[in-house]
């Protein structure tokens, strides 16, 4: 069995993947995403972000290729709790 971290990590992978995917397959998804990823992932997942998240979507093109890194291990408590409640900033 994972530790709590994989566990919160690999459900925050999950969810990026599922945005990713879908803004490939539809493209009004896209561009929701992109002018407002907070209302995208409620309505998605339910979950409101809080307003002291910030959430960036980039998108790459045929000459600029975008690679967001996940947090540090080291990651506090409270880092912790907003992962597990889908606030993670790797999505």
């Amino acid at each position: 069995m994972g530790t709590f971290t994989q566990t919160v990590m690999q459900s925050a992978e999950e969810m990026r993947r599922h945005l990713t995917e879908k803004a490939v397959e539809d493209g009004e998804f896209r561009k929701q995403l992109v002018s407002d990823p907070r209302s995208v992932i409620q309505q998605e997942f339910g979950i409101e972000v809080p307003d002291n998240i910030n959430i960036i979507v980039h998108e790459s093109d045929m000459t600029n290729l975008h690679l967001a890194l996940p947090a540090g291990p080291d990651l506090d408590e409270e880092q912790l709790e907003s992962i597990a409640a889908g606030l993670c900033c790797c999505l």
